[in-house]
């Protein structure tokens, strides 16, 4: 920690930046100080779960970041579980050879994994450097007292123990599954996630940047060094401040100032403006060290009664959680993936995202920041007491308090990260057992970041009763709810109990609201369940098969499906809407994810509670958001339109900015309607005739929007779309491609379910392939894949070459279709 304060400092006007030319004569290239070091790895699954490495080990060449779960078949008897997604874990080995440059020898070097799942453990040279049981927080090793040179070469062999399971409640795959970097710096630097950036004072005018930075010094005698940190907007030179320092040898201090930013450029959800500070280093006039830190501007505050408030102004905050897994990628982190995901919620008109129940991988934070979303940065699922057999419980006593300061660390320069969640569904929630652990961790986080509040997802802080809601802390057993009562939390944190939110000004006066997670609404996209004039919900428990009747364990389109714990889509957000206290929620869940299947039953294997599915494909609920989440005009009918002939089918219409919307069935008005009341969608009872619905939604009379659903013959052919068509050739680049079946009038077939096979040419491969179906138990590494419901997707990766990429999309008795995707140097 810090050991020593140093507060006086020289501030610098844009136009004089003197010391940066006192520091040496010639830019040094600081490039390489953090490099990839992601390719040309070896792997071996050992089977048998033995721990050493024989000499005839056969191992395969690859690339992290990588999941060699997902490479496996679905495995019912699996010690995962369903839970887990009927994916098995195993040990593997990792093991990559690696020159060190002799001009490197006097340099600190050390590896940085970005997150190992789980319990590593890292050798280099036979050298054992340490183990990390956490898979979701990444960690560093000095790897340079055991360093060969020049041509003589390296080993590092990894470790990696995901063979006890279950550990976990949802799938999180296996491996070295996050980025990995070779650090190379002067014995001098700024260390692992060594700056700390602060906004305390923001107005129109002027903000004040306070900047902490912690110098290590490893050379064998104190050195005085020079420290400048420069802001930058862009390209635009700022603000400056300068520092001397003397640091002991083998010492690291902490540097403290101030820098003054008139008319600054405020970071908000719709304008996510970031700045840049580049912290340098100096010994004798010659820069040693180069560090950025990338930040925002702006200011916050969760109000008793007005909700949220960002930079001054009202925004319900209108979120979603996600899983970290990348549905058919598995958990190997991809930025395009993730940014994919994003760009996905982003049209939806989502503007949070909670990280449940993890650290999230680093990226996904750097994309909220440049894209505009408030995160709810999750620690922990559970604490001392287990959830499953082998998860984090077993390393609590040991790990928690490292684990959360290294989050804290390596997140807390984040604009987009706006709370803390110190967990989820605790077990000691309702004991004071869990109040003083709250206390801690609460601390914990104040004594890292005091400027933003902590939270904890409880579930819930109180109940329904029969006649009225409880202002009493209780469960179904009426214990208190000590976390709630613990005064740790900023916060109160709502999982469900969506019909108490109205009462929370009267149980908690003085805290202001979150609901942390909302809804548990369930679907299958583009199932729709016709038999039943009646809205069904969840009469049992979650682990009892739930929706008898339903073949294959499918669940309706319809928003009418939940589970007994939440609500659908549109009770939690008619009541969230309602009140300005109710600062925003984050629904469970925004994509489907793999594992914890719901029904808890054979053959699903993935969830069903996303707004979108595991491929990606919006469920016709993302619809009603979007009509109420956005400005933009929307107008979306469902289901599809290929029924038996006099079926009665329920014909639904989200819409916004019009006054009504007229269904037409064969050019034959079916009537107006219009929203009553809180309604967020219209209804007509229609019995089926093949032929077009159409829907026309009006505004004073006048036409907004027309929308049309047609009965499709027999499917006919394929129709590709890639999301891009021009990808970068950098290896890790992706084209999203979706595969529509249609009839030969080019109509979509809503109810295809043909099996699809792949072939590629050109310098790219496929990585995943996806329906989305959650009982599908067909591979996302294959070549082919049954589409669900006249949809699949096919994911092709970018090799390093720059060209083009043929893709082939073929199945029996339909028209074959093939795209091309470009791929371009980073160059061109």
């Amino acid at each position: 920690m810090i050991s020593k304060y140093l507060k006086s400092i020289q501030l610098f006007a844009v136009t004089s930046l003197l010391m940066l030319a006192s520091c040496g004569d010639k830019k040094t290239d600081f490039s390489n100080r953090e490099i990839s070091f992601n390719e040309n790895w070896q792997f071996y699954l050992s089977n048998d779960g033995n721990d050493t490495i024989a000499a005839n080990t056969q191992w395969k060449n690859i690339n992290v970041p990588h999941d060699w779960s997902i490479e496996l078949p679905f495995d019912e008897n699996s010690p995962a579980g369903i839970g887990g997604g009927a994916l098995n874990g195993g040990l593997g080995w990792y093991k990559k050879i690696f020159k060190t440059a002799e001009k490197d020898s006097t340099k600190v070097i050390s590896i940085v994994f970005d997150g190992v799942y789980m319990n590593s453990d890292v050798w280099v040279n036979g050298h054992h450097l340490g183990n990390h049981p956490n898979g979701y927080i990444g960690f560093e090793y000095n790897l340079t007292p055991y360093l060969n040179y020049g041509e003589k070469e390296n080993e590092i062999l990894v470790k990696v123990n995901n063979a006890k399971q279950p550990n976990s409640r949802w799938y999180s795959g296996s491996g070295i599954y996050r980025n990995v970097w070779l650090k190379t710096t002067d014995k001098a630097s700024v260390t692992q996630w060594g700056t700390y950036i602060t906004t305390p004072t923001v107005s129109d005018n002027e903000a004040i940047i306070n900047i902490e930075t912690t110098i290590k010094n490893e050379y064998p005698e104190a050195k005085e060094f020079t420290v400048i940190t420069t802001i930058f907007k862009e390209n635009n030179r700022i603000a400056s401040i300068s520092k001397k320092i003397n640091i002991a040898a083998k010492g690291k201090e902490t540097i403290i100032g101030e820098a003054y930013i008139t008319s600054p450029v405020l970071w908000s959800i719709k304008k996510p403006e970031m700045y840049t500070a580049v912290t340098q280093v100096s010994l004798n006039n010659t820069i040693v060290d180069e560090y950025k830190t990338p930040f925002g501007i702006r200011t916050f505050a969760f109000d008793l009664e007005k909700g949220f408030l960002l930079n001054g102004k009202q925004v319900k905050i209108k979120g979603v959680c996600l899983h970290h897994d990348l549905g058919p990628l598995g958990s190997a982190i991809n930025t395009r993936a993730i940014e994919r995901q994003l760009e996905i919620m982003k049209e939806m008109g989502v503007n949070g995202i909670r990280t449940s129940h993890n650290p999230p991988a680093p990226e996904l934070l750097d994309l909220c920041d440049k894209m505009g979303f408030i995160v709810m940065d999750e620690a922990y699922d559970m604490w001392a007491q287990s959830k499953t057999p082998y998860d984090y419980s077993n390393y609590w006593d040991k790990w928690h308090v490292k684990d959360l300061e290294d989050q804290i660390l390596r997140d807390r320069n984040h604009p987009s990260v706006f709370m803390w969640s110190i967990g989820n569904e605790i077990p000691e929630q309702w004991n004071e057992k869990g109040a003083e652990i709250a206390r801690e961790l609460s601390a914990i986080v104040k004594r890292m970041d005091a400027t933003r509040p902590v939270t904890a997802a409880m579930n819930p802080p109180i109940i329904v009763n029969s006649n009225e809601v409880s202002i009493q802390f209780q469960n179904t057993a009426d214990t208190p709810n000590a976390l709630a009562a613990s005064g740790a939390l900023d916060i109160i944190g709502y999982n469900y109990a969506h019909q108490t939110y109205e009462k929370h000004p009267v149980n908690f006066p003085k805290v202001p609201f979150i609901a942390t997670e909302t809804t548990s609404a369930l679907a299958t996209r583009g199932y729709y369940d016709t038999k039943s004039d009646t809205v069904k919900m969840w009469p049992k428990r979650w682990d009892i098969p739930f929706y008898e009747g339903n073949p294959g364990n499918t669940v309706s389109a319809y928003d009418q499906v939940q589970a007994p714990w939440g609500s659908t889509h549109e009770a939690t957000w008619k009541i969230i809407k309602k009140h300005d206290y109710l600062s925003g929620m984050y629904i469970w869940t925004g994509f489907d994810y793999i594992g914890e299947p719901t029904p808890y039953q054979w053959p699903s294997i993935s969830s069903y509670f996303g707004i979108v599915d595991l491929a990606g494909f919006p469920k016709d609920v993302y619809y009603m958001y979007q009509s109420e989440w956005t400005d933009k005009t929307v107008l979306h009918i469902l289901p599809h339109w290929n029924w038996k002939e006099g079926q009665t089918i329920d014909v639904w219409a989200y819409y916004n900015n019009a006054d009504e919307v007229e269904l037409y069935l064969n050019g034959k008005s079916l009537g107006k309607r219009s929203k009553q009341n809180d309604d967020l969608h219209v209804m007509w009872r229609v019995p089926f005739q093949a032929g077009t619905i159409k829907a026309v939604s009006r505004k004073d009379g006048k036409t907004v929007l027309e929308k049309e659903v047609k009965t499709a013959d027999k499917p006919a052919a394929l129709q590709l779309t890639a999301d891009r068509k021009d990808i970068k050739a950098d290896g890790n680049d992706l084209s999203f491609i979706t595969v529509d079946i249609t009839d030969n009038k080019g109509t979509f077939a809503a109810t295809a379910n043909n099996e699809i096979h792949f072939s590629i040419e050109g310098n790219g491969k496929i990585v995943g392939v996806c329906s989305g179906d959650p009982v599908s138990h067909e591979s996302y590494k294959g070549s082919s894949h049954t589409a669900l419901n006249g949809k699949c997707l096919v994911i092709v990766q970018a090799g390093k070459q720059a060209g083009t990429i043929k893709l082939t999309a073929s199945a029996d008795g339909l028209q074959k279709a093939i795209i091309e995707i470009k791929t371009s140097s980073e160059k061109e």
